[in-house]
């Protein structure tokens, strides 16, 4: 559903970083000269139909929600040149990351939300986008924040309503509680359905699902992540 007029565009209240260090000189050029030729526009009709967002037409156009550095979304991207990928982050040295794999792989099929993406997800039109990814997600371990968590009954209908049916909805953690969350989450919901029901098969992530530096991380210290794929339905 479109927002109104009189609807101010973030009402949800944002948690999280939305700044770090301070960036470099490369990618403070990246930020002011090649971010705004790759922002969504600002505006309320631009993401009805999202392929138009795109200048080389696309067959089909996928989602990232909290890209992190990036190199998840680059590396989708590069292999998929006939998908249109949008990504969606607010901790601007994560953008600048992206923008940086970006120029150096001459990518034209990324688009960017450098903001909380969860009100822009109300303006896409109804059954346009065939992926969406969410990695490694903050988990808010807290049981007082667990309604910040992404994934709720809100923002699985939004995403029930954006995707096409058959579209694949994948989820990442190396938190147990999240992975239990999640499952629960999108069960009560009803909307999608597991590709496996095997907990095993969610150790093993797919060849086309890169590892994100965070898993890397993850891995490092001991963690082992678990890879969910949901098909809308």
């Amino acid at each position: 559903m479109s927002q109104t007029p009189d609807e101010p565009r973030f009402a949800e209240k944002f948690f999280g970083r939305r700044a770090g260090q301070s960036l470099r000189h490369n990618h403070v050029r990246l930020v002011q000269n090649l971010l705004p030729k790759l922002r969504v526009p600002d505006d309320a009709d631009c993401l009805r139909d999202p392929r138009a967002l795109f200048e080389t037409p696309v067959s089909e156009v996928w989602l990232e929600i909290g890209f992190g550095g990036g190199e998840h979304l680059a590396w989708q991207a590069a292999a998929n040149p006939h998908v249109g990928c949008i990504g969606g982050e607010p901790y601007i040295n994560g953008v600048a990351k992206l923008l940086s794999q970006l120029e150096q792989s001459n990518l034209c099929n990324v688009r960017i939300v450098d903001d909380d993406i969860r009100p822009r997800l109300d303006q896409i039109g109804d059954q346009t986008i065939s992926r969406a990814f969410l990695l490694f997600p903050d988990p808010w371990p807290k049981l007082r924040h667990h309604k910040r968590r992404f994934v709720n009954r809100k923002n699985l209908d939004r995403l029930h309503r954006i995707m096409t049916p058959g579209a694949e909805f994948r989820v990442a953690s190396d938190i147990d509680d999240y992975i239990d969350w999640s499952l629960n989450e999108v069960a009560d919901h009803g909307g999608f359905r597991p590709v496996s029901d095997n907990p095993e098969d969610w150790r093993h992530r797919p060849p086309d699902w890169p590892q994100t530096r965070y898993e890397a991380k993850a891995e490092r210290e001991g963690r082992t992540s678990a890879y969910l794929r949901f098909l809308r339905v």
